[in-house]
Order: structure tokens, then C-alpha cells, then sequence
């Protein structure tokens, strides 16, 4: 195991990204958001990634230097587009415009086109609930050139991870409710973890290729697919977002062949952004959010479980744990991240 003072490891993330050959502004974006992901405990968002990134820069599908733009601004509505830039920093510039809007109109939607992998979408609902905002983030589009799940009763590869989120302000001192998560019943990174470890996944994460749950990571690279979360319904949501993120983004017009991931080029975010008073007094929605997260909270545990968390507590907790303790990583991770950081000759 590998322990890590944050701020420690902010620093490291933001030299490499610099011989990676990032900017400033991206830099102090990109590294603060890969040290968030990992100080909550959502370390498939983290150093991980940065092998891919430095990858992508090397051969020109991510431009470390590109900065987001506004496409289309009417009222309420805007559309960005990443210029194939880092995701992180043309998320973070689309929320905070969603947030500007929400402010004036009430509500809001932005769309983002045309960019890199954004990270944890948590980060960006967090950034809206700060402000007094309710958010909804879809992110989907990966399927198009790069499908990894199958639908629910299917075998074939059709959609893919397609991450949700929700942020909800709370009261001063108490963490946000967030909800965040992908449609799938785990993530990439933890099958490839798996493989690589030669370690056996849990039931549910993945079907082989005739659509049977197995437990064998391997059984995936051999024609499988992940798995929807919570079956039916888990589908059923993963396909609201595929609709939501790609389709009302409008991300297959912008999107341009040969430029980007292919994973990636037809990504499509939307971005809901509400003021939480649009319909009630501030102070009424708060007390009432508390209210109803104290008493989901104070419910009796079950057995062999030490208390309810609300959706977000979780994360906050660890927050303050590695926050003061360090971030612990698997020596192949931190293994594979000082890997990376060697081509572009940086030594950690």
C-alpha cells in the first residue's frame, strides 16, 4: 500500500500534466479534480486516468492546451464545446455557466460537446449545490464508436457506462446529497483491475459472451459485456441517459471523424441546473432537505451495519479521513501511474 498527503499528490498530478504539455489553467483544473476523486474514495477517477491522458496527448486526440467555448447562448440554454480539450476543464466551465444562468432564470440547460473524459460528475454537482443549485448531470455517447455494455436480456455490446448524477444542497456544515454513479454494475477500470490482478470480479458486473453473468474478468476481453446495474431497472435508467446526454446534447452533430478518442467523440453531457428557491423560500427547502435526511439517518441500522448514510456522506467522511491520514493507493496503481509519468519524464 502507498499513502499520499493530498495536497502532496495535487502537486505531483500537476507536474506531470506540465510535462504532458498542459497549460496552467488546465493544469490547476485537471489536478484538483484527479486529488478530489481520490480523496472520496472514487479512485476510478483519479491517477488511474493518466496513463490514458498522456496516451491521448501523444497522439493527438487530446489537446492539453485547448480551452472550452460557447457555441450557442439563448437565455437559459447554452451549448459548449471542449475543443477536444480536457474534459475536466470543459465540465467545470459548463457548470459554472449553468450556475450564472440558473441564478437569473431559475433553471437551466447546457450542453457540452466535444471533449475528453470529464472525470467524477460528482465534482460538478458539489460545485452546483455550493451555490444553492439543484443539479442533474447525463453523460453518454461512448457506445457509438465504443460500446462496452449490453442492454439488459442481451449479449452484444449496445451501450456503455453512462454515468448519472444528482447534487442537492443541504444546510451550512452538512455534506450535499449526491448521487453519482455509472449505469453499469461497475466500472472499466475495475474489470481491467481484475484482469490485471488475476482476481475474479463479483457476480453481476459483467456477462460473457452468450450473455450469461460470470464472475472471470478475462470473459469480457473474450466477447463479453458489462452489465447493467439493478437489471430492468438499471437498464431502463442507462437509456435515459444515452438519450439525455448524447441526443439532447446534440453531440453526434458536432462530432468530427478522426478528431478525439473514439470513445469519446460523440460524448454528449447535459448539464440541469436549478435554483432551489425557484419554486419556495430557500430557508423552507433546506429545513425540509435536512429534515428529511436527519430522519433517514437516525433510522435504526441493520444488523452488522454501524449507521444509514444518505447518498454523498460517504464520500465526505473519507474526505476527512485521508484528508488528514493520506490517500492510500495499490502499489500497481501507483506503480502504473509512476510508469506513465516516466514518458514524459517525470520521476515520482
Amino acid at each position: 500500500m502507498v499513502v499520499k498527503d493530498p495536497e502532496t499528490l495535487r502537486k505531483t498530478i500537476a507536474t506531470v500534466l506540465r510535462a504532458a504539455g498542459a497549460d496552467e489553467r488546465n493544469v490547476e483544473i485537471v489536478a484538483e479534480h484527479l486529488k478530489g476523486a481520490e480523496l472520496c474514495g472514487v479512485q476510478t477517477h483519479g491517477i488511474f486516468q493518466i496513463p490514458h491522458y498522456i496516451d491521448e496527448i501523444a497522439k493527438k486526440e487530446l489537446m492539453p492546451t485547448a480551452w472550452p467555448e460557447i457555441l450557442k447562448d439563448e437565455g437559459n440554454r447554452a451549448t459548449v464545446t471542449g475543443n477536444v480539450g480536457f474534459g475536466h476543464s470543459a465540465a467545470d466551465f459548463s457548470v459554472r455557466l449553468a450556475i450564472e444562468k440558473a441564478k437569473e432564470h431559475g433553471l437551466t440547460a447546457v450542453g457540452l460537446v466535444r471533449a475528453n473524459h470529464i472525470g467524477r460528475l460528482g465534482h460538478y454537482a458539489e460545485m452546483a449545490a455550493a451555490e444553492g443549485m439543484v443539479a442533474m448531470i447525463f453523460a453518454s455517447g461512448f457506445a457509438v464508436n465504443g460500446a462496452r455494455a449490453a442492454a439488459f436480456g442481451g449479449r452484444e455490446r449496445v451501450l456503455d457506462t453512462n454515468p448519472y448524477c444528482v447534487g442537492i444542497p443541504t444546510g451550512d456544515g452538512t455534506p450535499p446529497m449526491i448521487v453519482d454513479f455509472a449505469t453499469t454494475h461497475g466500472s472499466m477500470v475495475k474489470v481491467m483491475n481484475a484482469q490485471r490482478r488475476g482476481e475474479k470480479l463479483v457476480e453481476g458486473v459483467i456477462v460473457d459472451r452468450e450473455g450469461k453473468a460470470t464472475t472471470d474478468p478475462n470473459d469480457f476481453y473474450d466477447g463479453g459485456a458489462l452489465a447493467p446495474f439493478g437489471g430492468h431497472k438499471g437498464y431502463a435508467i442507462m437509456t435515459v441517459v444515452e438519450l439525455m446526454g448524447r441526443v439532447f446534447a446534440g453531440a453526434d452533430s458536432h462530432a468530427r471523424e478522426g478528431e478525439g478518442t473514439d470513445l469519446m467523440r460523440h460524448q454528449g453531457v447535459t448539464f440541469l441546473v436549478l435554483r432551489a428557491d425557484a419554486l419556495g423560500p430557500m430557508s423552507d427547502f433546506i429545513t425540509r432537505v435536512d429534515g428529511t435526511l436527519e430522519r433517514i439517518t437516525s433510522s435504526e441500522p441493520a444488523v452488522g451495519v454501524d449507521k444509514v448514510m444518505y447518498p454523498g456522506q460517504m464520500e465526505e467522511e473519507k474526505r476527512r479521513k485521508w484528508g488528514a491520514e493520506g490517500i492510500p493507493f495499490a502499489e500497481d496503481v501507483w506503480e502504473r501511474f509512476a510508469e506513465a509519468a516516466l514518458k514524459v519524464g517525470v520521476e515520482v
